[in-house]
């Protein structure tokens, strides 16, 4: 099969296609004729640095859709035919490749009114932030939420998400991106790069400050997130923890890490088929049209690289797919 390959841990302008063999399924996993894969940050940071559970070459790539195209012993739930989606193992090969393998229970169905480019956008960024909004924040209609780096993958599915339960969005994004991350949704949106966002959102709020941030861009964001939650506010980071002190947890403030794609390497059985679960819920949400997967461009299997290098300027607003059959 013809697939993108690492050699070695290094840039991802080392990356280049090859062949390998047809994977086949083990127990309890299902191989896929991958149709769309997106990119996320993961995939470059993964690339630098290496996994010493690889074998090489190693193809990376986390978010997965395409159709089953054979079950391995034990699998009772797919089919092969199925139309599926997935968030793959980081230690494990990915989805930049024609075929891909994966555990059946971490496996959610592809909706008929939505595309395989549309379910691919959904895993990491999606469910990281339906995780963070609903499972950890419990964001609820009263609330008023920060919801950093609107415009990026992460952020633009929270801003949606909250959006859907009634929640007021505030966001930060570049004026350029300002237009778009309204189009989702958000209420207020703050140009990190020309205001003071802690005083703008003070500002916004009536110096009340926000009930909950989506932490989704740095260490230095999470620490003004920290300084605008109210009392008894919460806060999930994906990008990096807050600086914490004693006097950081005074307010009664909360304070949540998400690692979604840390169920595959856990021995939480449970945990991993929340991440089936988890994106059944969010799919339901794009196939009712409520939840837009921000698919900006779509590339081909060639020109991945140069997709993740656009990736890590971190002036991508929406989604990258690439389509691979």
């Amino acid at each position: 099969m013809k697939a993108l390959l690492l050699d070695k841990p290094g840039p991802v302008s080392d990356l280049r296609v090859g062949e390998l063999p047809l994977p086949e399924p083990g127990p309890d996993e299902i191989r896929v004729k991958v149709h769309a894969v997106s990119l996320n940050p993961v995939d470059y940071k993964l690339a630098g640095r290496g996994n010493n559970n690889w074998a090489w070459p190693h193809v990376l790539g986390l978010d997965v859709a395409g159709v089953v195209d054979a079950v391995g012993a034990g699998v009772a739930q797919w089919q092969t035919g199925d139309r599926v989606f997935y968030h793959g193992d980081l230690t494990k090969a990915g989805g930049f490749a024609e075929y891909a393998i994966t555990t059946a229970h971490t496996t959610a169905r592809i909706p008929n009114n939505v595309s395989y480019a549309e379910a691919a956008a959904i895993p990491c960024a999606g469910l990281t932030a339906y995780e963070a909004v609903v499972r950890r924040l419990d964001v609820q209609p009263e609330h008023t939420v920060w919801m950093q780096g609107g415009a990026g993958g992460v952020g633009g599915f929270g801003v949606q998400i909250c959006t859907n339960i009634g929640a007021t969005v505030i966001t930060t994004a570049s004026a350029q991106n300002h237009e778009f991350v309204k189009s989702l949704g958000a209420d207020h949106a703050i140009d990190y790069n020309t205001e003071n966002v802690v005083e703008q959102i003070m500002e916004i709020t009536n110096g009340c400050g926000v009930d909950r941030v989506l932490g989704a861009v740095d260490v230095n964001t999470a620490n003004e997130g920290i300084e605008v939650l109210k009392f008894r506010g919460g806060i999930a980071c994906v990008a990096g923890m807050p600086t914490t002190t004693d006097t950081t947890f005074s307010g009664a403030k909360s304070i949540h890490n998400i690692a979604y794609g840390g169920a595959h390497t856990s021995t939480n059985r449970v945990a991993q088929m929340d991440l089936a679960r988890m994106a059944e819920e969010m799919i339901a949400l794009v196939a009712a049209k409520k939840i837009d997967p921000m698919i900006e461009q779509t590339i081909t299997l060639d020109q991945i690289s140069k997709g993740l290098t656009l990736l890590q300027t971190r002036h991508v607003k929406g989604k990258i797919v690439v389509e691979i059959a």
